[in-house]
């Protein structure tokens, strides 16, 4: 098996999903089904019972998972290690962003790099269904995420930066065109939410009640950004953001309209408590002596 076929298998037998996978992975479903196909005809068994409602492992498929998790890990590990030598660099910290705002953030990478010339840094995107299981995994060193982040295992650093809200409306809704929105207009409307998300986090975000007490339909599951701006541009649904995605997602078929009377939304840097290392440790003081920007 390839590199890039350990990938896929590790993580459809993750996600149990061949179009998560394949949007995780930037690749095509039929991509990720004919790696699977191939797979499964040259070692001669199922590795996945799939129907038109689920995916499954199969013993075989359990069994090729567990055996395949740390050699991968350990492929990746020794490719960062090989490219961090190659650049003069002794380790290498990885930032995952749920953000899209890591531009706006350069003093922190910035000061980072010229404190620490020894270390390099790494910034990839970071998908917000099942948050923090890049950290658990070992994929990223910290996740820069909104806040709070209420889990035992994970550590919170100090924030970096609070944004006010806005909210996503098609050119023909009936709410575009005002000068503003408020929270409690959202009891009006539908919007999305992903049943992944720890309930008090996707909360944060998204709270299920308005000031008055009126129930936020949060009715339909998604599971990318992506899925939200063509839910919202059709109309069906209207959706809350933090300020700099209408920066950085600028769309002809969506207005932002500043949400008056919504907190804003806090984003810091966490780790995984038991992995926390002199990397992590550096880059949360750099966070604390700057400040938020």
């Amino acid at each position: 098996m390839e590199l890039r076929d350990i990938e896929i298998f590790l993580t459809l037998a993750e996600e149990l999903h061949f179009g998560r996978t394949a949007q995780r992975l930037y690749v095509s479903t039929a991509r990720v089904s004919q790696a699977i196909k191939q797979q499964e005809r040259s070692i001669g068994v199922e590795l996945f019972q799939r129907d038109s409602r689920n995916v499954r492992l199969t013993p075989a498929g359990e069994q090729l998972r567990k055996d395949l998790v740390p050699i991968h890990r350990g492929l990746k590990e020794s490719l960062e290690r090989a490219r961090t030598a190659a650049q003069g660099k002794t380790d290498l910290l990885r930032i995952g962003m749920i953000p899209a705002n890591a531009h706006e953030l350069r003093p922190y990478w910035e000061t980072f790099r010229t404190r620490h010339p020894q270390w390099g840094i790494r910034l990839r995107h970071a998908p917000f269904v099942d948050p923090f299981a890049g950290l658990r995994r070992g994929d990223v060193d910290i996740l820069v995420s909104w806040l709070p982040v209420l889990e035992p295992d994970l550590v919170t650093g100090p924030t970096m930066f609070a944004e006010t809200r806005v909210l996503a409306v098609s050119l023909d809704h009936e709410l575009a065109g005002r000068a503003s929105a408020s929270l409690e207009m959202l009891g009006d409307f539908r919007t999305t939410f992903s049943q992944s998300l720890p309930d008090y986090w996707g909360d944060a975000y998204t709270p299920p009640h308005t000031p008055k007490g009126r129930v936020i339909d949060r009715g339909l599951d998604v599971d990318t950004i992506d899925e939200i701006f063509t839910l919202v541009s059709n109309g069906e649904v209207v959706n809350p953001f933090p300020v700099h995605v209408s920066r950085y997602w600028a769309r002809p078929d969506i207005e932002w309209l500043p949400i008056h009377d919504m907190d804003p939304l806090g984003y810091g840097p966490v780790w995984h408590g038991e992995s926390e290392n002199d990397l992590i440790r550096a880059f949360a003081q750099v966070v604390r002596d700057l400040g938020t920007v």
